[in-house]
């Protein structure tokens, strides 16, 4: 039986549902994701278009053009408290990408790849055996 987690908003209005495991989990530390979570980094988790199933409010959607690899990345956030959900990105079609905070228990993603650490603040403390890539890491 494969495993189910659960998450959504701040406001409890957006929930989704995750069947299995993620084909990919980073720490990214863009200057962009900085920018966008008003934090130090960010937590993506990609999985299989089909592992993820929305429920509830409506969402709104921006739709970001990177400086750097000119390729798109669309946010969907939750339309009654701004939480950024999920996004789409160019990199990696037929994944969506969840905000890994946003999961009700976040902590049962225990490997992740830190990316951009060229970007990363300097109070950031990367562990020292986490695999880290200047840039992105490979799909």
């Amino acid at each position: 039986m494969k495993a189910i987690h659960e998450g959504g908003c701040v406001c409890g209005s957006v929930r989704y549902r995750i069947t299995g495991d993620p084909i990919a989990a980073t720490v990214c530390h863009c200057r962009f994701c900085q920018r966008r979570t008003g934090s130090a980094f960010s937590q993506p988790v990609f999985f299989k278009a089909d592992q993820v199933g929305f429920s509830g409010g409506p969402m709104k959607m921006y739709v970001h053009h990177s400086d750097e690899s000119h390729r798109w990345l669309r946010m969907q956030f939750c339309a009654r408290c701004g939480t950024t959900v999920s996004w789409t990105a160019e990199r990696r079609p037929g994944a969506i990408g969840i905000s890994g905070g946003t999961l009700d228990d976040p902590d049962w993603v225990t490997e992740r790849k830190h990316i951009w650490v060229r970007s990363a603040q300097k109070a950031t403390v990367i562990p020292v055996d986490a695999q880290c890539f200047q840039m992105g890491a490979p799909v």
